[in-house]
């Protein structure tokens, strides 16, 4: 699609249908390289090591985007990078995807080529390779997608979040706090009187440039220090989604550790609250040279009275919680 045509206008999925939308799409898709990809009931992807890892993800209008923030190919990028970052966190490399997406009948269909750019950039960027083997279309009154990930874990034995001992150094890959950020600023600046999402709010009040709303919208987690960590010798890893505090406390609690973090290295607030930056978590045996772009952040104690502390102090381990955090208010 030219960069320049508004999505929201032309012939909707309704009077198009199916196999024209799903022409219009699979075409601007990344194919990758499956034994068989789109067309039939299902695809063909190889398993060079004999095993792979599998997550699936849904984003929604409302609790995960809003139309008034995020453009259609914004909304096609995330879906693809938030997908790719939970297979990186098992130490694999992504192979394939499958979306189903479930749209609007009044949707335009260029909005469906839209996403599919953006899933397209995001795969070029993070993951080259990897590709969308198949999926699914349907309609639905709220803009849908589902995303199905597969990874192969390349020889190395999976990451899991259960497997930090104490001593263990505590490190970060990724940034912390600028998804969060972003999304506050579009909470703040990008509402109407009313505080409704309103995409000419967000324009006028300059929230559209602002660096940190673009990394709430795009996230660009690094696909490639996972399989790194694990081949360094990662004893445990997860992607964060929700927050560096509420993760780490996952990761802590599965593996029976409490988690320190060094003063100096994570400031409280977005940095240890804030969610959507999708970065890595992992735990490496002391002295490991640390790969690719992670950093200490702490250390793992043995199990102590809290999941978390930090300076000594416990860490409250809150994030992002879909049921909780989001009541429908502003959809």
């Amino acid at each position: 699609m030219d960069a320049t045509q508004d999505p929201w206008t032309g012939p909707t999925v309704g009077e198009a249908g199916e196999l024209v939308v799903l022409d219009r799409i699979v075409r601007r898709l990344p194919a990758g390289t499956p034994e068989l990809g789109p067309g039939d009931d299902c695809a063909v992807v190889a398993a060079p090591d004999g095993r792979f890892v599998v997550t699936t993800d849904m984003m929604v209008h409302g609790p995960d985007f809003r139309w008034a923030w995020s453009s259609p190919e914004d909304v096609g990028w995330k879906a693809a990078a938030t997908n790719l970052s939970d297979v990186a966190a098992m130490g694999a490399v992504p192979t394939g995807l499958v979306m189903a997406l479930a749209a609007p009948q009044d949707t335009p269909v260029a909005v469906l080529e839209s996403f599919a750019d953006g899933v397209r950039a995001a795969v070029d960027a993070l993951a080259p390779g990897c590709g969308v083997v198949g999926g699914d279309l349907s309609t639905s009154a709220t803009f849908t997608v589902s995303v199905t990930a597969f990874g192969d874990p390349g020889g190395t034995t999976p990451v899991l979040r259960s497997g930090a001992r104490p001593g263990d150094v505590l490190a970060v890959s990724g940034e912390l706090g600028r998804a969060a950020r972003g999304l506050a600023r579009l909470f703040r600046d990008g509402v109407d009187a009313r505080g409704e999402p309103s995409r000419a709010a967000t324009v006028s009040s300059g929230a559209d440039s602002d660096p940190d709303v673009g990394r709430q919208r795009r996230p660009v987690p690094p696909i490639a220090d996972g399989p790194a960590a694990a081949r360094a010798g990662a004893t445990a890893m997860l992607d964060l989604s929700d927050g560096l505090a509420i993760d780490a406390g996952r990761l802590a609690r599965a593996s029976g550790v409490t988690l320190a973090f060094d003063v100096d290295a994570v400031p409280d607030g977005v940095a240890l609250h804030g969610g959507e930056d999708h970065g890595l978590l992992a735990t490496f045996p002391a002295g490991t040279a640390l790969p690719g772009g992670f950093r200490r952040v702490g250390a793992v104690l043995e199990r102590g009275a809290h999941d978390l502390v930090r300076g000594g102090a416990p860490v409250p381990t809150t994030g992002w919680d879909p049921y909780a955090d989001w009541d429908g208010a502003a959809g």
